[in-house]
């Protein structure tokens, strides 16, 4: 049997999540996509962090797991939130004690999912090495899966490729978030995994990461504070689909979405 895992970029802006939570269902059976990963990490409607009612809209509108980033905890009220919504995901490797999960086990068409959500280490905030959170996590829920996904929010392409990599074979798909720019390099490892660098951001086409393009370039040739704000306009989801072969637990197809959203 063949599983089609829809993963969706980052979220930027109240705009793009209500978007997405009205029209994901139509894009899924657009894509014949089984199952929908999306990441939230910037849903909220300044585009940093994630709040509860946005969460819940994403899980509503077509969305079967929820992952973050480094912004997660932007927004005080997700703290409680995560500690009663398993389908929301913070990064993994964040120190013991802190609120929520860093993985899920879902099912999909009778096969057991294990969605991961780990944070990279390069250029980022110091958190637990990625990579023994990830191994951590399959030695933890050995015999408690059938496929296993990873988003690995993290900045350095380097890191994201040494990632999926390493877990060549035992996790069916690594991709990454964080960076908003999609990567041309939707491939299959030798191993069977399906990987993708960077998956892009779900936002508005006419702007810089998803914010206002003025702001973004008086901040950047003044190097003065300037506050950002999310753009507006035509929105643009981006993300990819893995094809997950049950039987041989091999990726079976690796390809890019880059889809406009009609309002």
């Amino acid at each position: 049997m063949l599983i089609k895992i829809l993963c969706v970029g980052d979220i930027v802006g109240a705009e793009a999540a209500g978007l997405v939570a009205r029209k994901l269902w139509a894009v899924r059976s657009a894509l014949d996509a089984d199952v929908c990963i999306v990441n939230g990490e910037n849903a909220a409607a300044d585009g940093v962090g994630i709040d509860v009612k946005t969460a819940e809209d994403l899980l509503a509108g077509g969305a079967d797991v929820i992952t973050t980033g480094n912004h997660i905890w932007r927004k005080r009220e997700i703290r409680a939130y995560l500690e009663r919504e398993e389908r929301l995901l913070r990064p993994a490797n964040y120190p013991p004690g802190a609120p929520g999960s860093g993985y899920a086990v879902i099912n999909v068409s009778s096969y057991r999912l294990l969605v991961m959500n780990i944070l990279g280490s390069l250029y980022m905030e110091a958190l637990g090495d990625p990579f023994a959170a990830a191994e951590s996590i399959l030695a933890r829920e050995k015999g408690r899966y059938d496929i296993a996904v990873l988003d690995f929010h993290a900045e350095a392409t380097s890191e994201k490729a040494a990632m999926a990599h390493l877990f060549d074979g035992r996790i069916q798909a690594v991709f990454g978030t964080h960076t908003h720019c999609q990567t041309n390099d939707a491939r299959i490892l030798p191993g069977g995994t399906g990987a993708v660098t960077d998956i892009g951001f779900t936002g508005p086409v006419e702007s810089i990461l998803g914010m206002k393009i003025p702001l973004i370039l008086k901040r950047m040739t003044t190097k003065l504070p300037e506050k950002y704000e999310v753009a507006e306009g035509n929105i643009r989801l981006s993300g990819a689909v893995f094809t997950v072969d049950t039987e041989t637990k091999r990726c079976a197809a690796a390809e890019l979405v880059n889809m406009p959203i009609e309002k």
